[in-house]
Order: structure tokens, then sequence, then C-alpha cells
């Protein structure tokens, strides 16, 4: 049995948000309630599989409500299996919300070339 690249992104993203919800609902408390906003609209966007794309609209109206640092800031543990944290600082980035260079985002440091001030 051969798994299409759709397959197994949706596989992965249901993997993504099993291990979000179990592990983290403090984070999510944490967070203003963002966490979920960002799991169910941006999961596609920030997945290791797969090219990085401009996430939806609905992703960026969840990255703009969201409290992008908090987040970052308590990411569940081994989230890091599934999601490329690159590609969640480009969707942060693409939605106008840029973490400053030398932030950490899980145990990514964000370069300084891709910083610039978030705009709360």
């Amino acid at each position: 049995m051969t798994f299409s690249n759709k397959s197994c992104l949706v596989l992965a993203t249901i993997f993504m948000v099993g291990i979000l919800i179990s592990s983290q609902q403090v984070s999510s408390q944490e967070c203003g309630g963002a966490l979920q906003g960002l799991m169910n609209n941006c999961a596609p966007f920030v997945g290791k599989m797969g090219p990085q794309t401009d996430p939806s609209q609905a992703c960026c109206d969840a990255v703009k409500a969201a409290d992008v640092p908090c987040v970052c800031q308590h990411l569940p543990p081994g989230i890091e299996l599934i999601v490329s944290l690159e590609k969640v600082v480009y969707v942060a980035k693409f939605c106008g919300k840029t973490l400053p260079g030398g932030t950490k985002c899980g145990s990514y440091t964000i370069p300084p070339s891709s910083a610039f001030e978030i705009e709360e």
C-alpha cells in the first residue's frame, strides 16, 4: 500500500493535533487560547513534509490573533518531529508577525536577517 503526499500530510496533521492537544492544554490557556486556531488553520503550511508555501487567509487571521512569542515559548515537546520551525517563522512573517532575530521558537533560533518587530 502506498501513501500519496496528501495522505501523509493528513496523517502528520492528525498526529500533530494529537500531540498538541494531549501534551499542552496549559500552553493554550497561557497564550490566550490561540494554539487551537493555529493548529486548525496553519498545520498544512508548517508541516515538515512538502515545500514551503504561502499560508491561507484563515491561517494568517489565526497568526494575527495569536501571541506568537508566547506560542513559541510553550511549544509541546516532540512537536519539532512533525513541524518545521523554519516554516513557522516564514508563516508568521508572511502574515505580519515576525519575531526579533535571536528569539528562540522551540529549539530554533530566529536568524537576524528575517527579523523585525512584531506589531501587536
